[in-house]
């Protein structure tokens, strides 16, 4: 049986002598890990004066501006949208343009665009009728734009080329750094079932012959230009959203005159197109900030239904500094609205839905919005629009400016479950979170889904939370608390422990990315949930969240600005977190690998003898600590389990010349000693979370930085001294950390 000593001078200089033996130790193995915590200097861009190394715009930070003035009708009856649209653009840029770059996201319909032939394939050996035929039968729908001209304001024709879902204009003279020019275009499409037919947009048709249509991406648009990529005109094949710049939009949509209508931007012309009844209770919501008030009533709703008017009325909106625009409108329409306080002015919080959606849209989905608003205002920037509005759209989770689309429909029999009422809850917070990430902090979606998707899942976490602090009675019989899909920790671990054949970091384009919804939203929001609750701590996270949010208010952050702003902000070095989570598939798996414990004593063995020589120590002076290979404790005479400095002269002699009466009352005088090493067959280096559950029942919890493994990639140990025995360890026994492997976190194993 194998006997191995330790020496302890006392309590004072027991990790001094630990940490000695720890730096001999990884001296002589080898195993470093400054791969895993080096700069991530290589990675980032060089700061410069567009952006800086705080993560702040810099002194020479610009963003193009694009105007417009758009006149769109909708012809019901063959759901053909017609528009005319004069954009100004202007080179905010110190750059010479001699091309604009406008995209034309509906020719993603067109069935020329090979973005099918991009996407592999697999036969299904048994599939619906309806299946089969949609896929191998039918021809694909056609949605695509027609542009009928594209001129100058006077009328002289530009040269333009159109490849696929973008259209190049060719300038006769090139745009200086300051220029303004004003161009216009003449286009058309067909607008698809989005049942049917799939897409962000388009209309539902109902039994009845009703539609109810939820536009966007419906104008020829500005592409975006910067510092960062210039021209950014990747592609839109359907998956990756957008990159916008910020700009005006004076809009006209006419429609039939029995539809009602809301959109991106203010009303202009409210007394108009609303009945005297609704514009009375409009001026009611305004005022009410404890529940919504119905505009629009079903009972108006369904009288509507069965009315086709061949009159048109055109709804007149203005919006300023937006990176979008988008409207819905139906004669199917029920509409309710709400006051929120926010900062020291009031938004209107809204719905519109049909009866189908009915009685769950009525009774929560303001509620939601008006939650959601207070909620992404305090952990970021009062929101600075006027009205979010939540639109009931079946099959539908889609972002714009001001307004969104949700799904969430109760069966015809106005029955739900609470998977449908939860979800629809999520989607609607997760929509209108959106208006804050990317439509205000706006990121190029194109590049970088994360950075919308996944930010804004992360946050949507903590509003849900918080929506039913505020509405408690919206919980189910027996939830304590939402239900959330994304956010914590356990979500990602299912991803993180798949193929590696079947991942990519988070840092990749999303359409190269392998289960984009569990990279971009799930991962990412785990990531920042596992960095605020963990690594930072929520109060130097959310003060760091909160700058970058106020820094890029309205601009153009790229991803190393929101990675040097939490670091800036927070004085915590996080590029070995960013370099894991972000730019590897790396994973987290850390177990207890050994425990041995420890106990006091005053008699020495041979080992121990020869340890004090070398080193010159006093033998009659020193203090041992004991233990076998397979955990036991080995004693005599002198030597009792639990000892401590009540049996050592030499020990108390030493206290009483070196502390005060005070502080020797104050001083802790451990009996038992447990000496633990950690592994890592995961990747990622994380904290250490470690539970320590004591004899007598109590239990405590010690976190290690991650800075522990910086010397060692595969193992460090850890040694603790107690007052009181252990019986048992685990590693991060609340799940806090998205370890994929719990087997090896319990010490004595489970």
């Amino acid at each position: 049986m194998k006997f191995i000593q330790y020496i302890l001078l006392s309590v004072v200089f027991i990790s001094f002598n630990i940490s000695a033996q720890n730096t001999e130790d990884v001296t002589k193995s080898g195993h470093t890990n400054l791969s895993k915590f080096r700069q991530l200097n290589d990675e980032f861009a060089t700061p410069n004066r567009y952006r800086t190394a705080s993560g702040a715009p810099g002194p020479a930070y610009y963003q193009q501006q694009a105007d417009y003035k758009i006149d769109v009708t909708i012809d019901d009856k063959t759901a053909v949208l017609n528009g005319y649209e004069t954009i100004t653009y202007t080179n905010n840029s110190p750059d010479e343009l001699s091309y604009l770059w406008v995209q034309l996201d509906q020719n993603v319909r067109t069935k020329e665009l090979p973005r099918k032939s991009i996407t592999t394939d697999r036969l299904i050996p048994a599939v619906s009728p309806s299946n089969f035929t949609s896929t191998y039968m039918e021809h694909e729908f056609d949605g695509g734009f027609h542009i009928e001209k594209v001129t100058t304001t006077d009328g002289k024709p530009l040269s333009f080329t159109i490849n696929q879902t973008m259209m190049r204009i060719d300038l006769s003279k090139p745009m200086m750094s300051g220029d303004m020019f004003s161009f216009d275009i003449q286009w058309w499409y067909q607008i698809n079932d989005h049942v049917k037919d799939g897409g962000r947009s388009g209309y539902e048709l109902f039994p009845d012959g009703n539609r109810n249509y939820i536009i966007a991406q419906f104008y020829p648009r500005m592409a975006a230009y910067n510092d960062v990529d210039g021209w950014q005109n990747f592609q839109f094949w359907g998956s990756d959203e957008f990159a916008l710049s910020f700009g005006n939009f004076e809009v006209n949509i006419t429609v039939p005159s029995d539809h009602l209508l809301d959109a991106t931007g203010r009303l202009m012309n409210r007394e108009d197109v609303f009945t005297e009844a609704m514009m009375q209770r409009y001026e009611t919501a305004k005022k009410s900030y404890k529940k919504p008030v119905i505009i629009a009533t079903q009972e108006e709703a369904e009288t509507r239904e069965k009315g086709h008017a061949k009159s048109k009325k055109t709804w007149k909106f203005l919006a300023e500094n937006v990176r979008d625009f988008a409207f819905t409108t139906s004669r199917k329409y029920i509409w309710d609205m709400m006051a929120v306080a926010i900062g020291d002015k009031t938004v209107m919080a809204a719905s519109l839905y049909p009866k189908e959606g009915n009685p769950l849209w009525e009774e929560w989905s303001t509620k939601v919005v008006a939650s959601t608003l207070k909620s992404y205002s305090e952990r970021t920037f009062d929101y600075p629009y006027h009205k979010a509005v939540s639109v009931h759209a079946i099959g539908q989770g889609m972002e714009y400016p001001m307004i969104c689309w949700n799904y969430g429909r109760p069966e015809p029999n106005g029955k739900y479950t609470d998977y449908t009422k939860y979800r629809m809850m999520g989607v609607i917070i997760h929509e209108i979170g959106h208006n804050f990430f990317p439509m205000i902090v706006n990121s190029d979606e194109r590049q970088w889904k994360w950075m919308d998707e996944g930010v804004n899942a992360f946050v949507q976490y903590l509003a849900e939370q918080d929506f039913v602090k505020r509405y408690p009675e919206a919980l189910s019989e027996g939830d304590v608390a939402f239900p959330s899909r994304r956010g914590p920790a356990t979500k990602a671990i299912r991803y993180m422990s798949g193929d590696q054949d079947r991942l990519a970091p988070i840092m990749s384009t999303g359409l190269n990315l392998y289960k984009s919804g569990s990279n971009a939203y799930v991962k990412t929001s785990s990531a920042l949930n596992i960095l605020r609750d963990v690594v930072m701590g929520p109060e130097l996270f959310d003060y760091a969240f909160k700058q970058y949010a106020n820094r890029w208010m309205f601009k153009h952050p790229t991803p190393e600005d929101f990675f040097r702003t939490m670091e800036d902000a927070s004085a915590v070095d996080l590029d070995w977190f960013w370099r894991g989570w972000f730019y590897t598939t790396d994973w987290v798996d850390i177990g207890i690998k050994d425990v041995k414990t420890y106990y006091v004593s005053s008699k020495p063995n041979q080992y121990a003898k020869n340890y004090a020589l070398s080193r010159n120590l006093n033998l009659e002076q020193l203090h041992w600590v004991y233990f076998h290979e397979d955990g036991s404790v080995e004693f005599d005479d002198s030597i009792r389990e639990g000892s401590s400095a009540d049996n050592s002269p030499y020990l108390k002699t030493f206290l009483k010349d070196n502390f005060s009466r005070k502080e020797l009352k104050n001083l802790k005088q451990p009996k038992y000693f447990y000496s633990i090493t950690f592994e890592k067959p995961g990747g990622l280096v994380m904290p250490i979370i470690l539970e320590l559950k004591y004899t007598d029942g109590t239990t405590k919890t010690e976190i290690f930085p991650a800075q522990i493994w910086r010397f060692n990639d595969k193992e460090v140990t850890k040694v603790i001294a107690s007052e009181k025995e252990i019986e048992s360890f685990i590693v991060d026994p609340e799940k806090r950390t998205a370890d994929i492997n719990i087997s090896n976190n319990s010490w004595p194993k489970e």
